[in-house]
């Protein structure tokens, strides 16, 4: 072997070695199953779009709620067990309120980031959390209804009815004359044959997936409020990443978020429709209480946030509301 082809090889192993080096697979967790619409839609997506902008240099593995409960994978990811989390902020809501009022905030991504909604509530989570929020994908241009037992008859829609939420409903489920009881989204279908519960908040997508058309016969019209659902990392695992890693993860964030509320409003569509043909009907709230929701909804998920964290919330708040983006 020549002198120059030896050297010539040496280089190729060279920057074969730094590749493998800077490859990196991110143990994330998923507060949804693998088969969810969440999962399908925004997870694995997000995964690919990731090893897309990263060239291959970094992947994303999830394990979902079967090995850590929805309500306690925050911890663990704090701690390190994983890099990633992907859930609904309100699952963690004990121990931070913060991001959980990204629900009484518009659905326009753009003008979320633009405002600087985003970098608030990450800055919050970096400081008083040891976490990075990654992205803030959106499942909607309207993002709740409930899924019902019964049929509203009357005012209040929910008296004497027990309906699933987690903390941030509870302001409007009560103002509706029912009583909030929290669980997570794969015990509904047991409570709700069992009538441990009357009733469930969800989103526009993921009943059907949970197949509740066969427990719950009434899906309430209007829908309200906006789905939060959001990705973080582990601060350190964030701040161990090469500066061309954390690039790729943030244009592949913007890019989930970008596309994320038309997606959804399709398939929102699709799976109502998908609904009543399985036999679900239509319930709708009483126009006087219809005419509430949206401020229901709003002004609940802002009490509750406020309620553990003011200063913080305080200045989320004033922050959207000077933007037009939230009341």
């Amino acid at each position: 072997m020549t002198r120059i082809s030896a050297f010539a090889g040496a280089v190729a192993l060279g920057l074969t070695t730094a590749v493998v080096a800077q490859a990196q697979d991110l143990r994330a967790i998923n507060a949804f199953p693998e088969s969810f619409v969440f999962s399908r839609e925004i997870a694995q997506p997000f995964a690919e779009l990731v090893a897309e902008e990263s060239d291959g240099a970094v992947t994303i593995s999830f394990t979902g709620p079967d090995a850590v409960p929805p309500l306690e994978q925050f911890e663990p990811t704090q701690a390190g067990v994983f890099d990633i989390l992907f859930a609904h902020p309100a699952y963690h809501a004990g121990t931070t309120p913060v991001g959980l009022a990204i629900d009484a905030i518009a659905a326009d991504p753009a003008a979320r980031r633009e405002a600087g909604v985003i970098d608030y509530i990450d800055a919050h989570y970096q400081e008083t959390q040891g976490m990075k929020l990654i992205a803030a994908p959106l499942t909607g241009s309207v993002g709740f209804r409930y899924y019902l037992r019964d049929p509203i008859e009357g005012t209040p829609a929910f008296e004497g009815r027990n309906i699933r939420g987690t903390v941030s409903y509870h302001p409007m489920i009560e103002a509706l004359g029912g009583a909030g009881v929290v669980m997570g989204g794969g015990d509904v279908y047991s409570a709700l044959q069992t009538g441990a519960i009357d009733g469930a908040a969800w989103g526009l997508t993921g009943a059907l997936d949970f197949n509740w058309h066969e427990v719950a016969g009434y899906m309430a019209d209007p829908g309200f409020g906006q789905v939060g659902l959001m990705i973080f990392m582990n601060l350190d695992a964030w701040n161990g990443l090469s500066d061309e890693a954390r690039a790729a993860i943030e244009r592949a964030a913007e890019r989930l978020e970008a596309d994320s509320v038309a997606r959804f409003d399709v398939l929102a569509t699709e799976e109502r429709a998908a609904l009543l043909e399985l036999g679900m009907q239509v319930t709708e709230f009483a126009p006087e209480e219809a005419a509430q929701l949206e401020t229901l909804w709003s002004n609940g998920v802002w009490q509750v946030a406020e309620g553990s964290a003011p200063e913080a919330v305080a200045g989320l708040r004033t922050l959207a509301q000077s933007a037009g983006l939230s009341d």
